[in-house]
């Protein structure tokens, strides 16, 4: 009688088993159930927008994100304005930024009052090294030349720069200046809403010299409209940019990169995290988005949500440090 009891115990506990809802473990998983937006803190055109454009493709592409994926381009105040805007969808994870080291840096120097810990970082993308750019018929022909230049008299070139002082881009300008004996206080930089904002000033002969990123450098060199004379790499880039000089061999120590991140807002979950995690390392592993990349002159650099905390962590800690040796902090 015994056995028997036991028999239907087990045959009871069996039906219950069967009878529970199929997706009973995946309850805890999370995915988007409407629109992601993908906020980009700069103008159409830059690097963190084209970066931004390349994941909307492939993650659409590849049906790794099954909702519908828009590009909500928000420029201003430095990337202040989008990451505002990010913030104000505390905890929802269908709304996602493309960030660069100015995350960091518009905090160290005053200009807003939101930290990267006030975010939510999910993936490390890629990294672009600093170029500097002239037109093609600049008088600087070459890196030595801007060099010599910028010693002899820094405030009589202009720089234009993406989104805010004290970004990257910024941070390289000062460093060659700083390196040749320059006054970085008598430089004349420009900071627009985009990288490529600044490379149009530069076309229209507006700025003498842009550092930006290669992205968008490139298409302009192949059409003859723009010459690339140094980049602050610790090494020579291959591709494209194989034949430029790095300050570094010329005996300048100036070596910045803006990297592309991706947050969220403040108080994601862990499930939110997870699916992030999940759909951004496939992404990284797609040859069509290697080969996206190569062909910009960006270096993969793929680090997941974890990692890509840590690393902030320690960069704030240097960028502190530079921009305060730089005398670029207000």
């Amino acid at each position: 009688m015994q056995t028997r009891t036991t028999k239907v115990l087990a045959a009871a506990a069996a039906l219950v088993w069967i009878a529970m809802p199929a997706a009973a473990p995946a309850a805890s998983a999370w995915v988007p159930d409407q629109p992601v937006e993908i906020v980009v803190g700069t103008s159409a055109g830059s690097g963190s927008d084209t970066t931004a454009r390349w994941m909307q493709r492939w993650l659409r592409e590849k049906k790794l994100v099954e909702a519908p994926l828009n590009v909500n381009n928000r420029p201003g105040g430095g990337g202040t304005i989008a990451l505002t805007y990010l913030n104000q969808h505390a905890g929802n994870g269908h709304y996602i930024m493309v960030s660069s080291p100015s995350i960091l840096t518009n905090f160290i120097t005053g200009r807003t009052p939101l930290k990267y810990t006030d975010t939510t970082p999910l993936a490390q993308i890629g990294a672009e090294s600093v170029v500097f750019s002239v037109r093609a018929e600049s008088p600087l022909r070459t890196a030595k030349d801007l060099a010599a230049r910028l010693k002899a008299d820094p405030g009589s070139l202009s720089f234009s720069i993406g989104v805010a002082a004290g970004s990257h881009n910024h941070i390289a300008v000062a460093e060659v200046a700083k390196a040749v004996g320059a006054d970085i206080r008598k430089l004349k930089v420009v900071a627009f809403s985009g990288s490529a904002d600044g490379l149009a000033a530069l076309l229209g002969g507006h700025i003498d010299v842009a550092a930006s990123p290669a992205s968008g450098v490139l298409a302009h060199v192949r059409a003859g409209r723009l010459r690339i004379l140094a980049v602050s790499a610790e090494q020579r880039m291959t591709g494209e940019l194989a034949s430029v000089p790095t300050w570094t061999e010329l005996g300048i120590r100036a070596v910045a990169a803006n990297w592309r991140s991706v947050i969220g807002p403040k108080g994601l979950s862990e499930q939110q995290v997870a699916y992030w995690d999940d759909v951004l390392g496939r992404l990284a592993k797609l040859p069509e988005w290697r080969q996206d990349l190569e062909a910009k002159a960006v270096e993969p650099t793929y680090l997941n949500s974890r990692d890509t905390r840590r690393r902030m962590d320690a960069e704030h800690a240097q960028l502190t440090a530079v921009l305060t040796e730089l005398g670029l902090l207000k």
